[in-house]
Formats: C-alpha cells, structure tokens, sequence
C-alpha cells in the first residue's frame, strides 16, 4: 500500500465532480425537492396505478392490469421482475441520484470512461463527455418524461467501448464491459435505443472485418466476435423474463402482424408504414444539428416584443395583455413532424469538428462513424425517403417494430462527438502538422459558408409555411397575422443561423492561438470545454428548465379526482366494470385509469385486436360492442364543460351465458360479425376454437346464473350454477399467453369469443370458475436471469481481482 500513488486518481474524480455539480446546475429544483411534471409521467402514474397499488397493498407482481384497453400485461407498464440484481449496479453508477439528474449523470460518465479506455486524456475526455451529454434531444426527452429512453441513451458509449476493446485484442475487459453494459441497457428497458445501438454496433463490426481481411488477421476477428456473442448471451440471459415477455407479447400487440386483410399496402410484419413514420424528420429539418431552431424550435413557443407579429397585433389595434397571451404559446414550429418538443441539435462546433474528422481521423474509426451517422439521417426521414424507409421497414429484422424514425438521429448524436473528439485529439496532438491545418480550413469555409447562406438568403430556400397555418386560417387569424408568424421564423433561423457561426469562429480561434503557440494546450481544452458547455447547454435551457419543476405533490397525483370521479367510485358497488371518459382524447389518455378500469388508456403496445376494435367501432361510439365490454359509465361534458357520469344500464356485465354461436372463418368475418348479431345472445367463435363447443346444445337454462365473486388483477373468481351445460362469454380480455383457466381447481380450457374476449364451456352443476394469470416467463426467466446476474458478477470480481495482483491495466 505504501507504493500507491493516489494522485493520478483525483483528476478522475474531479471529473466525476464536475459532471455531478453540471447536473445539478440543470436540476437544481430537484435540490428543493421539486420533480419534472410532464404528460409522459403523468400518463404513466395513471396507466400504473392499478398495478402498484396491488404490489403496495399485497407485495406481489400483479403481471396484467384491467385499467387500461379493457386489459393487457402489464410488461411495459411496471413490474419490478425476478432475478433483477443488475438493476443494483446501475445504482452504483449513477450514485441513486433521483430521475432525470442520474440519466443525464450518466450521459457524462458513460461517454468519459469510453474516450479513457480509447486513451484520449482526461482534460480532453471531459469535454468529449460534455459534448455528448449536451445534445439537445437527450435534455428535450427528460422534459418530455422519456426517462426510460434516457436511461438506455447513457448505456451507448459504454457498449461500444466494450466492443472496441474486444475488437483492440482486450478480450476478457471488453466481454466483461460489454456484457454488463450491454445487460444495464436492456435492463432499463427501451428496446428501441437498444436496437440502434446494435445497428451502431453492426456498422463497426463491419467495418472490422473490412480492416481483420485486409490486415489478415480474421482469426482474431472470429475470436473477439465469439466472446462478444457471449457476451451479450450474458446481457440476454440477466434481463430473461422482461426480454422474453416482450418477445412473447409483441406478436399480440400493434407492433406484430394484423390478421385484418384491410390496408395491405400500408401493413409490414410489425407496425403499419403511416403509423411508424408518422414522426419523420424533413430533409431539410436535418440542418438542426448544427442550427438547432433552424424550423422554428417546438410547436409552440413565447415570443417577445421584439417580434414581428407583436408589432403587427399592436398595430391591428390588440391591446398588450391580449397580444402577449397570442405570443405565449406561438406555432413556430414549420417543420414535417405532427409535433415536437424541440430540435435535435448536436452542436455547431461538434458538427464542424466532425467534417474535419471526416478528412483527418484514421479510416479504422472515420467510416464507420460517418457509415452510421449517414445511415441514421436517411433512415429518420422516414416518409420523406419512402423507398429508402419501406426497404428497411420490410427486410431488416425487427426495425418495423418501432414508430418515431426520427428516434434513429440517436446514433448521430453519438457518432457526431465521437468523430469530433478524435478529430479533435489529432490536430491537438500535430497543431504544426500542414495538413491537418489546410483540412481545418476547408472544414470551416465548408460549414461557415452554409451557415452564411442560410444567415443572409434564408428566403430563397424555404417560404417558413407550416402545415398548420391553414388551420389558423380557418380558426379565424388573418393574413397580415400569418405573414408576420412566418416573419418570425425566417427571423428565428437568421438568428440561431447566425449564433452557430459564432460559436464556430469562437472554436476555431481556440484552435488557431495554440496553433500559432499564443495558448497553451490546458487552457485552449477549458477555453474549448466552455464553449461546447455554454452553447449547448443555452440550447437546453431553452426546452428544459426552472420552469419544467412542480411540487412532489402535484407530480405523485397527476390526476384531481373530477366529480364524475367521485360519484362513480361512491355509488358503483361492483367488483368490476368499465368507464369510457369521452371528455380526454381517449385512447391516447391514462387519467381514467388512475381512477377507473378504462375503455381507453395510453400506450404504444395495446393489444393488435384491441387496436382493431377501437379503429372499427369504439371510436365511434358503437353501444353493443361497449355493451359487450362493460361500460357501465360514461363520462361526457355538460353544457359548462363539466364532466359528468352517465349510467349504462345495457351493459352486459362481468359475464353471462350465451344461447348460441356464429362460426366464422378468420379474423376479417370475426370483427364484421360484431356489428351482424346480438352479442348478449350469440357469441362470435372462430374456427379454430370448434373442437371446444362439441358439448354445446343451443338455448340456455333460463334459471342459470354466473356472478364474479372475488376480483383482483391477476385472478378472477366466478360463481355458476346451471342444469346444463353452458357456452359462457367473460368480459375479459383474451390473452393465452399466461392466462391459465379453473373449473372448481381442476385445469379448464378457455378460447377466444367476440374478437377479443375470454370465454369457455362450463359443465352443468354449481361450479367455481376462476382465472389466473401464471406466465412462465416470470417465474422461469427470472430464476434464469438471477443465476446469470450472479455469475457475470463473480466473472467481474475474479477479473478484477486479476487485475489488482497483477497490477496491470483494467483495459
């Protein structure tokens, strides 16, 4: 111990210092104890409800919950899963900081270790750090309350610094790293980031056995590939029961295969082509990387009276107090998403560092990094590069699984800093290098004469109408009022056009003084750290700030109770029914949820027949298919825009019997013949289920009777009673991946009936049916996934205990 030399350490915490105090800088509400209030948390708390409320109440995993779409799992809501001890290390990396602090914590951490393990100086990995931590769109998604997404965002550097080690010959460090990455990624679930990330992978795979080919080294290639397929083997086995569930129920959700005919043209094997491109970055929107409100910035904005359209509501004879409510919360925003909350912007000077990296960095880092950060721009402009889109949507495996291509810029935001930052190594590490020094040049007349251009003729190029504008017309608003709306666009990209320049020339003057030995080195890395920190993060206080904070109170409970509420949670005394709240966008809202069982819900992997159902007959309000899901209430505006409940006294209720049946083909004949039949009457079954109703005899015991006895989440009971035997429809979602069925405790079969519902016969006699979701993938792959995490965690312990003894590098 006497021989350790405790110095070259504190450099390494002080970076983990200067990382925390950044984050809290941003976050310094959360210091008062505020949180961020958004919509996405707001609809979360709502959609989880149910299912925490029972985990508090009973300590158990309730795996299904009936407050959202009449019933789903509840994989993608909240379940806290068996064998989940990684979840204990990603509390020791982002020191249990309170969310967002420990996402955008980890931003910092993530990329610094990779730029250290590459040999980038910590000076130098500090500001590389910044520059990544900073995107905009990595600040735009915790005001949004995209915490999850975030969280997989921090993991990006450190699964490629594991690979990059493992491709460098450090096979043991770089399988452990990526593993335990890999595995902390998955684990906080957004398969999404995960899947850009193994495409980022894929392109430096690549790329590696381009140069193992060329160097003749393919043996070695083959040997890092094994032990990172391992590796990741690892990362799957620790994250089992979630994985597996997902895999499971994706099949079932909007993001598998429709059994409908309908729509061919649109429909891939996952999500439908408009549904996933709908959010699709323009062509031209792609200049946000460098002028980040080039389009306007979000879909609303507060202007000042500076503006053209204050001068204009003035001089049209609007007094101030009403001019300053209109220029609250303006459309400035001209762009081709629906909406957005703010531009991707990955920073002028990073984006300049980046063309000059494409012409001075080594070919062994250049072209994969520039391969995936052109395949990430092409891909998120989705619509706007159909071809292009649908080939992928088609043929590259799983990508059609997920909406919001414009997501894909995620890879830019780490391939854009990475470059910079080795581009920025190599001409700090050769300054007399004339080369290097042309190429810099180049770079800037390249990125400074487009700003320029956009700075002095932005007219030329675009007219700054939106999509939009012709609804204000329609609401009323008149031309003078839309021509100084779109004044003020051109006004807005002038401006940010001609704020990225600056920063540009800043950078570039840094540069050229240590070029020219009139700045030493640590002063030009702070002098550079200051500018990539305070243009950045300007940028992302225009979206996420003071303001984004509420009390603890108001974030915990989202959702007053309105007096619709609380007469149907006082009056109603059954077990179980369903409210459809037509005064929220209602399959796009989880307040009802937090009070009701709900017709409608928030989520993007509602189940595919559900989905069908909305689309066909609950978003038009068709009764007997509410009727055939229990609606008992409805919530709907009075006159004073006041909601109110409205009894349902035709709904069906939690089960009753049917007297006959119509057997249908497929799926198309299955949800036509909801709206041919009496479905209290007449239970629609699909062909597949015919074996099931070879003891049915049509008409009914009149006397007979079925009544839910005992409810909870995850298991029904029932009590029936009838002199013969019965076809009976239960008012419960059908999902037999879990659902297990019980006729007096003996295993039952149950099938589908009416689309989407559960339903069985039940032998003549008084019986106790009851059902119970019992998926194996939770119990089955958590033990699976606790073995594993116990083992990858003794493989990490005996190499670093290796590494101690031996004292040599952990890399």
């Amino acid at each position: 111990m006497k021989n350790l030399n405790l110095k070259p350490l504190l450099i390494y915490f002080g970076a983990i210092a200067l990382f925390l105090i950044i984050t809290m800088v941003f976050f310094y509400p959360m210091l008062e104890g505020k949180r961020i209030k958004t919509t996405d948390i707001s609809n979360y708390i709502g959609a989880s409800k149910e299912i925490t409320d029972f985990r508090e109440n009973t300590g158990e995993e309730a795996l299904w919950t009936n407050s959202m779409f009449g019933g789903m799992p509840a994989y993608q809501i909240s379940v806290l899963w068996k064998g989940n001890y990684i979840g204990l290390l990603d509390k020791a990396l982002t020191l249990n900081l309170p969310t967002p602090a420990k996402q955008v914590f980890l931003y910092f951490i993530g990329f610094f270790v990779l730029l250290i393990i590459l040999g980038f100086k910590p000076w130098l990995g500090i500001s590389g750090a910044t520059a990544y931590a900073m995107s905009s769109y990595f600040f735009i998604i915790l005001e949004a309350g995209h915490n999850s997404k975030a969280h997989a965002i921090g993991y990006i550097p450190l699964i490629l610094a594991g690979l990059i080690l493992a491709y460098r010959g450090k096979y043991s460090g770089g399988a452990i790293l990526t593993a335990l990455a890999l595995g902390l990624q998955l684990a906080a679930n957004h398969l999404q980031i995960t899947y850009y990330t193994m495409l980022i992978a894929l392109i430096f795979g690549i790329s590696e056995l381009v140069f193992a080919v060329r160097d003749q080294k393919f043996a070695g290639f083959l040997k890092s590939t094994g032990i990172l397929v391992v590796a990741a083997l690892f990362a799957v086995l620790m994250n089992l029961p979630n994985l597996w569930a997902t895999s499971e129920y994706s099949k079932y959700t909007i993001r598998g295969k429709s059994e409908l005919s309908d729509n061919q043209h649109l429909k891939t094997s996952g999500l439908d082509l408009d549904y996933a491109t709908q959010w699709s970055y323009g062509i031209a929107e792609t200049m946000t990387l460098v002028i980040p409100d080039f389009m306007g910035g979000s879909s609303s904005k507060e202007l000042g009276k500076s503006t053209h359209t204050y001068k204009e509501l003035i001089r049209n004879g609007l007094g101030e107090t009403q001019a300053n409510q209109i220029l609250s919360r303006l459309p400035v925003y001209w762009g081709d998403q629906p909406f957005t909350s703010g531009p991707v912007y990955a920073g002028a000077f990073l984006v300049f560092l980046f063309i000059l990296g494409i012409f001075i960095v080594e070919n062994r880092y250049k072209w994969w990094l520039l391969g995936a950060t052109l395949l990430s721009v092409l891909l998120s402009w989705g619509h706007n590069f159909m071809g292009f889109t649908e080939f992928f949507m088609h043929y590259l495996p799983g990508y059609n699984k997920f909406r919001a291509v414009s997501m894909t810029l995620v890879m830019a935001e780490f391939t854009i800093p990475f470059l910079a930052l080795f581009a920025l190594k190599k001409i700090l590490e050769n300054p007399a290098d004339l080369n290097i020094r042309k190429y810099f040049w180049w770079s800037f007349y390249i990125i400074g004469g487009i700003i320029l251009i956009f700075i002095l003729l932005p007219g030329t190029f675009f007219n700054f109408t939106s999509a939009g504008d012709e609804q204000l017309v329609k609401s009323g608003f008149p031309d003078w009022f839309i021509a100084a709306l779109k004044a003020d666009r051109k006004a807005i990209l002038q401006a940010d056009a001609l704020r990225s320049l600056f920063f540009i020339i800043l950078g570039v003057v840094v540069i050229w003084a240590y070029f020219k030995n009139k700045l030493r080195l640590q002063y030009a890395i702070v002098l550079l750290f200051a500018i990539v920190l305070i243009d950045m993060g300007a940028v992302n206080w225009r979206y996420l700030n003071h303001k984004s904070f509420e009390s603890p109170a108001a974030v915990k409970k989202p959702f007053p109770p309105t007096q619709a509420d609380e007469y149907i949670l006082q009056n109603e005394k059954d077990l179980s029914y369903r409210v459809f709240n037509t005064t929220v966008s209602s399959f796009n809202d989880a307040s009802t949820s937090y009070y009701h069982k709900s017709i409608g819900g928030y989520h993007g992997a509602k189940l595919r027949r559900y989905q069908d159902l909305i689309d066909r007959y609950l978003s038009k309000g068709d009764m007997e298919v509410l009727n055939m899901l229990n609606t008992k209430y409805f919530i709907v505006a009075n006159e004073q825009r006041q909601p109110i409940p409205q009894f349902n006294s035709n709904a069906f209720g939690n089960a009753w019997i049917a007297e006959k049946y119509q057997m249908v083909n497929n799926a198309d004949e299955e949800i036509a013949a909801l709206d041919t039949f009496n479905l209290k009457t007449t239970a629609i079954i699909d062909k597949r289920f015919s074996e099931e109703l070879r003891s049915f005899q049509p008409g009914k015991d009149t006397t007979a009777t079925i009544r839910l006895l005992a409810y909870a989440p995850n298991k029904l009971n029932y009590e029936f009673n009838s002199s013969k035997n019965e076809l009976v429809v239960f008012s419960e979602i059908y999902y037999d991946k879990g659902w297990n069925a019980f006729i007096d405790g003996k295993p039952a079969s149950h099938f589908r009936a009416n689309y989407v519902l559960r339903s069985m016969m039940v032998p003549a006699g008084k019986h106790e049916i009851e059902f119970r979701f019992e998926p194996e993938v939770y119990t089955v792959g958590g033990n699976i996934a606790a073995g594993a995490s116990i083992l990858m965690f003794l493989l990490a312990l005996a190499y670093l205990v290796i590494v101690i003894r031996k004292r040599n590098e952990f890399f």
